[in-house]
């Protein structure tokens, strides 16, 4: 069974590589969504996978790169979405 949520990450997550760390780490945990910046500085997005990958995806992107400094992470449960193959950066 899978789930899917989307994320919104405060902080210093802006200009310290935080969309392709997060890429890197979904690819890794076989999780599929997408990720981009916001206007406001903060980075957004989507994660769908097993619940024990999504975990596991939460854990990596509240720590996030070296440079980045995460002071909060927000979810929510989101349908899921069918036949999402990857994890993409959005521009």
């Amino acid at each position: 069974m899978s789930q899917r949520i989307y994320f919104l990450v405060h902080g210093q997550v802006q200009g310290v590589n935080f969309r392709n760390f997060t890429q890197k780490e979904a690819t890794k945990l076989g999780v599929t969504g997408w990720c981009s910046n916001t206007d406001n500085e903060k980075v957004e997005g989507e994660a769908q996978g097993s619940p024990d990958a999504i975990k596991q995806f939460l854990k990596a992107i509240d720590q996030g790169p070296r440079y980045a400094r995460v002071v909060k992470l927000d979810k929510d449960n989101r349908d899921l979405i069918e036949g999402e193959t990857q994890f993409e950066v959005r521009r």
